[in-house]
C-alpha cells in the first residue's frame, strides 16, 4: 500500500513572494560569447547570465532554437545557478520554458541538484536536494524526485518523490512502500522552528496530525 505523508511548513514565505512578482518584466541576457549552429538551427551562449526581475540564471553554456522568449525552451548546462528571491538552486543542467516572455517552468537535473531557502528575518536555512526538480513558476509547485530530501534545522524528510506547494506551504512525500523507498522522517522535538506542523496521512486511514509547540 502506498503511504502518503504531508508536511506542513508554516513559515517558508521566501519563494512564495516570487509568485507575486510581475513576470512581464524585461529579460536581460549577457554572455561571454555567442555562436550560431546553422546545421541544427541552434544558438549557443558561453558564460551566460540571464535575468528577469528578481530571477537570475547563470551557466557555462546555454542553448536555444531562437532568441525569442515568446514560446521557447532554453537548455543550460554546466555549473547552473538559479536565484529566485531568497531561493538558490545549483545543478548540472536545467531546461527553462518561456511563454509570452515569462519564465513558466524549470526542469532541473543534478547529482544531486541542491536548493536552499533563507527565511526572511531569520538565519534558518531550508535545504533540499534531489536528482531532478520540476518547478512550475506560475503555480508555485516544486516536484523533487530521485532520492529527494528536505532539511530544516534538525528536521528532515526524505523520499523518492516530494511535492512542495509554495503557496499552500505544504510538502507531500510518496513512496511505493518498499523498504528502500519508504518515506523517512527525522524529527527533533527540542526547540523546533516556530509554526512547524506535521500532518501524516495513510491511505484508507484517518488523518493524524501532530503539531509542535509554537
Amino acid at each position: 500500500m502506498k503511504s502518503i505523508l504531508a508536511l506542513l511548513l508554516i513559515s517558508m514565505p521566501g519563494l512564495a513572494g516570487a509568485q507575486g512578482m510581475d513576470l512581464r518584466l524585461p529579460i536581460s541576457l549577457d554572455a561571454d560569447s555567442t555562436d550560431y549552429d546553422g546545421k541544427n538551427s541552434m544558438l549557443m551562449f558561453r558564460g551566460l547570465r540571464l535575468t528577469q526581475g528578481n530571477i537570475g540564471v547563470e551557466a557555462d553554456l546555454g542553448r536555444a532554437s531562437k532568441l525569442d522568449f515568446q514560446d521557447s525552451v532554453w537548455r543550460f548546462e554546466g555549473n547552473v545557478v538559479i536565484d529566485v528571491d531568497d531561493g538558490h538552486i545549483e545543478c548540472d543542467a536545467a531546461d527553462l520554458q518561456f511563454t509570452d516572455h515569462q519564465l513558466r517552468l524549470a526542469t532541473i537535473q543534478g547529482s544531486p541538484a541542491t536548493f536552499r531557502l533563507k527565511r526572511p528575518g531569520s538565519d534558518e536555512i531550508t535545504y533540499a536536494e534531489a536528482g531532478r526538480l520540476e518547478y512550475d513558476i506560475g503555480t508555485g509547485i516544486v516536484e523533487f524526485s530521485q532520492d529527494a530530501r528536505i532539511t530544516e534545522g534538525g528536521n528532515q524528510i526524505s523520499s523518492n518523490f516530494l511535492v512542495y506547494n509554495i503557496r499552500e506551504q505544504r510538502i507531500k512525500a510518496e513512496s511505493s512502500g518498499g523498504d528502500d523507498e519508504k518515506v523517512k522522517i527525522t524529527y527533533t522535538p527540542a526547540d523546533p522552528p516556530a509554526g512547524l506542523g506535521i500532518e501524516a496521512v495513510e491511505e484508507g486511514e484517518d488523518a493524524v496530525q501532530q503539531e509542535s509547540s509554537p
